[in-house]
């Protein structure tokens, strides 16, 4: 079950509403009333609207307009709704009051939390990311899962809970033997060995030829893997060599991303090495795991293949070698029995479905994890190029992520220039570098993960629509208000809030959102929904603005009131931003 929340936002009016609702039935129908189980949503009729009448009228047998209508009429227009009406085949339409809706807002101001709960029972989560392998460089294969994980961890962290990662790089198999006899035929030196494998692309692309080319330095590098299996210290001094210099790369990629990844939390495969023989006889003796042609296996309930044969997972080979699945059981039961994990989330591509669904059946067979422990597949679809195939370069290479970043932060520089030609070369930099990644990243998150999506930087950089861009640009733009006010001497902190015009009232329910939209991101694991709502409060924002002056409002009480409203949006819109792991530039 999911950790529970400490109870409802402070500022999300649902409660409130939910009690004069349920108050309202009570009067009509007894105190014995059967539960209404309302559901109580944001409405384009109303702020509110709740459909309880339809669902109590089934189970009474009444006429569910007329049972509406009296439930309105016995709503209590008091400290919390202001006006009710009936519409549809029976559905209650709400309006909070004024005065209601402006103190939830005044309470958010004065929450550095902005209203959103902590989780009553934190848990603790392990979240596995990235995962590139060494001495390979990293490749826009590799941005969603390192971008779409972060935002969970921030996200996860924000609410309370214990948020252990887990970078499961690729760093042991077969391809090491190649590698390692590679760097030992190549570089004699330290120094001249750690150049080589500084250039992880070429150093790979050159190892592979020789690989292919030579059947003797073929035959070499196999006998290197079962030296490096073995535990042979020139092997493995070398194997650390690599795998010292791809973290180093590793990170300065993370930085360049703003990703919270760091070289600790690294939890490569031949972390499990050592366990895996352990593992296998343990499955074996408990009849979880036996042989099938020649290899090991499980095979969990309920799989099964086209011909209705079972599908199992092969947890030693063969040639007894051991794979992706038996490494990926031994980490489960590392991250259950040593970490001590109650929620276990693993983003990988969709394409991994059915091999982790295997996985976490086999680990709950074994009595690896619990029950009450959440196993969770965060899936994703692939990043597109324009002809809708994977996203590559013309001459069909996989696209380096270093250089997808390079030019992301060089478009954005036109893109910032074009915008706002008076901000120095200096300052336009550090905004080009913000918007660019920070436009690679949200184009990411704003999709429904489960979907592919095309990579389309115009798209990506434009400073209108569901962008980086264009919420960076509303931030900004409030944060210049709030700076001449401060200028002008006329920004009073302390100012209490006032709604009155129907821009103010839209762009302040659409702020109390915020935290509800937290609670429900971290539970579905879908970046999307909290990106979905930071473009709305982005576009309230705008209409707003266009409907209500803020610098010149009528009256010095009201010009205080919207400045804080200003202030409010900034905040959550800089908050929502720095949960996906996306900068807000205080200029733009």
């Amino acid at each position: 079950m999911p950790a529970p929340l400490a109870g409802s936002s402070m500022v999300d009016p649902t409660p409130a509403l939910r009690a004069c609702l349920d108050a309202a039935i009570r009067k009509v129908l007894g105190a014995d009333a059967p539960p209404a189980d309302a559901l109580i949503h944001r409405s384009a009729h109303a702020d509110f609207q709740a459909d309880a009448a339809l669902a109590l009228a089934r189970q009474l047998k009444k006429n569910p307009r007329e049972l509406a209508v009296e439930i309105a009429a016995a709503l209590d227009l008091g400290d919390v709704i202001g006006a009710a009406t009936v519409s549809g085949p029976g559905f209650i339409n709400l309006q909070l009051r004024d005065d209601f809706l402006a103190a939830r807002l005044g309470e958010m101001l004065a929450d550095d939390r902005l209203g959103a709960a902590r989780a009553a029972t934190p848990e603790t989560v392990v979240i596995d990311y990235s995962s590139p392998n060494v001495a390979k460089e990293m490749h826009v294969g590799h941005l969603r899962s390192t971008v779409i994980g972060d935002a969970l961890a921030r996200l996860l962290e924000f609410q309370g809970h214990r948020v252990i990662r887990q970078n499961h790089v690729g760093d042991w198999g077969t391809p090491f033997g190649m590698l390692i006899e590679h760097l030992l035929d190549s570089h004699a030196g330290a120094a001249a060995a750690d150049s080589a494998i500084g250039e992880l692309a070429a150093f790979y692309r050159a190892a592979r030829a020789k690989f292919d080319a030579d059947p003797a330095f073929a035959e070499r590098a196999r006998l290197r893997v079962v030296a490096l299996q073995g535990g042979d210290p020139v092997t493995l001094a070398q194997w650390r060599r690599l795998i010292d210099a791809s973290v180093a790369y590793f990170s300065t990629i993370y930085q360049r991303l703003g990703i919270t990844l760091r070289p600790e939390d690294i939890a490569g495969e031949s972390q499990y090495n050592a366990a895996l023989p352990g593992l296998v006889a343990e499955l074996e003796a408990h009849g979880v795991a036996r042989v099938s042609d020649g290899a090991v296996c499980v095979f969990p309930p309920g799989f099964t293949g086209r011909e209705g044969e079972p599908v199992p997972l092969i947890i030693r080979k063969q040639d007894g070698g051991y794979g992706y699945g038996t490494t990926d059981l031994a980490a489960l039961r590392h991250r259950v029995g040593v970490l001590h994990a109650q929620r276990i989330i693993i983003v990988v591509g969709a394409p991994q479905s059915q091999h982790l669904a295997l996985v976490f059946a086999a680990a709950r067979m074994a009595g690896w994890v619990p029950d009450g422990v959440r196993l969770e597949h965060v899936a994703f679809g692939s990043v597109l190029g324009a002809d809708k195939k994977m996203f590559k370069t013309r001459s069909g290479d996989t696209i380096a992520l270093a250089a997808l970043l390079d030019e992301a932060i060089e478009k954005a520089g036109q893109a910032v220039a074009d915008k706002a030609p008076e901000i120095n070369a200096e300052a336009r930099g550090r905004i080009a570098d913000a918007v660019g990644i920070g436009a690679i990243k949200y184009a990411d998150l704003a999709s429904d993960r489960i979907k592919d999506y095309v990579f389309d930087f115009g798209r990506m950089l434009a400073f209108e629509g569901n962008t980086a861009p264009y919420l960076m640009y509303a931030h900004a733009r409030i944060r210049s208000i709030l700076r001449k006010a401060r200028e002008a001497g006329g920004d009073d902190a302390s100012a209490t809030i006032q709604v009155g015009a129907p821009a103010e009232r839209a762009l302040a329910l659409t702020l109390l959102d915020f935290p509800v939209i937290i609670d429900k991101t971290g539970e579905a694991l879908q970046p999307h929904r909290l990106c979905g709502h930071l473009y709305a409060v982005a576009a309230a924002f705008t209409a707003f603005y266009e409907n209500c002056p803020v610098l010149k409002a009528e009256t010095p009480a009201l010009r205080a009131s919207r400045l804080r409203l200003c202030d409010l949006t900034a905040r959550v819109l800089a908050c929502g931003l720095a949960l996906l792991g996306i900068a807000a530039p205080e200029q733009m």
